[in-house]
């Protein structure tokens, strides 16, 4: 990227629109970079560490992201992460929506959509190979019903609920309003998991006749809303509650059961096909201290976390150790084979913060008919 300066023809070369294609090939070979998004001691800085293998645990040096735009929009949540390009939403006033790529400082700000009070949104970023289109999905939830004096969220009662879902397409101008979501869906803290073409939600809802989370899918190809079916494991009732993670490019849902401390993975080996899920791996969560007493200010990027679990999966390394991020700010790895973990540090890194799983790539995103 910096020998794209020497000169013209230089400038060309880095923007040939089979060289991002070649580049992300090779890299997606190796094990993922890992962007921090922290709230401590600074408020919404972006900082990112490469892993390697050391036996001490500790890696590399954090080093700083500098965001052009910070300045327009203070506080952001990522929305997510896709072939090199973060998106991120401002979490603020809810409205401006980011592209970027934190490491070309290529950037686009998306059209602002229209304003409204009282609201709620839920945003999703992704890719499909069929398409080559990259779109960003925003679902607005008008949460408050007047009820005389009386003033409630909506999503309580479904008869009175109302929601937009709008798209674009990464290289346009305008969002596309293609009606309404007949769920609820939940916001997490990094938006959507985007895995098979598709952004994945959860939602609440009936499965076997018990009522628990249910798994919905937007498929960004045809622009529509599906329920995919989940694995056969006990209920939220049952004190189990799950996440969604992509592990190796598969939808996986990771089991967190209360008061035993472990986790089991499950892994739709074929995407939508029920009788596919498997549980893969069943380990403990080796949950550490909190820090939580220590601190005087809220986990304000943890407010819309994962239920009440608190720890995270993710991605598999190369070498098959599973990586965990913990809710108090720490993570680990767990060899598989030995049945292990190991404590993973790096210098410079921050107190509080989330973990993105990023791939650095050329992408150019004013380049929207390539991937």
């Amino acid at each position: 990227m910096q020998s794209r300066f020497v000169c013209r023809s230089w400038q060309n070369l880095s923007l040939a629109r089979n060289l991002f294609s070649l580049h992300l090939s090779q890299v997606a070979e190796r094990d993922p970079l890992l962007i921090f998004h922290s709230d401590f001691p600074i408020r919404n800085q972006l900082c990112f560490a490469e892993l390697s293998s050391t036996d001490d645990g500790v890696n590399g040096i954090v080093k700083k992201i500098n965001i052009p735009f910070s300045a327009s929009m203070p506080e952001f949540t990522v929305v997510g992460s896709c072939n090199g390009l973060l998106c991120l939403c401002d979490s603020l006033y809810k409205d401006a929506v980011y592209v970027y790529n934190p490491f070309t400082k290529d950037h686009q700000e998306l059209p602002k959509t229209m304003q409204y009070d009282e609201k709620e949104v839920v945003c999703g970023f992704g890719y499909h190979p069929e398409t080559n289109q990259y779109k960003v999905v925003k679902i607005v939830y008008y949460w408050i019903v007047n009820f005389g004096n009386l003033r409630v969220r909506s999503f309580k009662f479904p008869q009175h609920s109302k929601s937009e879902v709008s798209v674009l397409s990464l290289g346009g101008n305008t969002w596309r309003n293609i009606g309404q979501v007949p769920y609820y869906l939940e916001r997490r803290s990094q938006g959507a998991l985007f895995t098979c073409g598709r952004l994945h939600w959860q939602s609440r809802g009936v499965y076997n006749n018990i009522r628990g989370l249910i798994i919905i899918s937007f498929d960004l190809a045809d622009e529509k809303f599906y329920e995919i079916p989940r694995p056969d494991f006990s209920s939220i009732a049952d004190g189990r509650t799950y996440h969604l993670a992509n592990l190796k490019g598969c939808l996986s849902a990771i089991v967190y059961k209360f008061g035993y401390k472990e986790l089991e993975i499950w892994v739709m080996k074929e995407y939508n096909v029920k009788e596919s899920w498997i549980k893969e791996f069943k380990i403990g969560a080796n949950i550490p201290e909190s820090p939580r007493t220590k601190l005087q200010q809220p986990l304000r990027i943890w407010r819309n976390s994962y239920d009440r679990a608190l720890v995270r999966v993710l991605c598999i390394l190369g070498n098959g150790e599973i990586l965990i991020e913990y809710k108090v700010g720490k993570l680990g790895l767990y060899d598989v084979g030995s049945g292990r973990y190991k404590d993973i540090t790096f210098k410079g890194m921050p107190s509080l913060f989330q973990t993105v799983v990023h791939v650095g790539s050329l992408k150019q995103i004013n380049l929207p008919d390539t991937m």
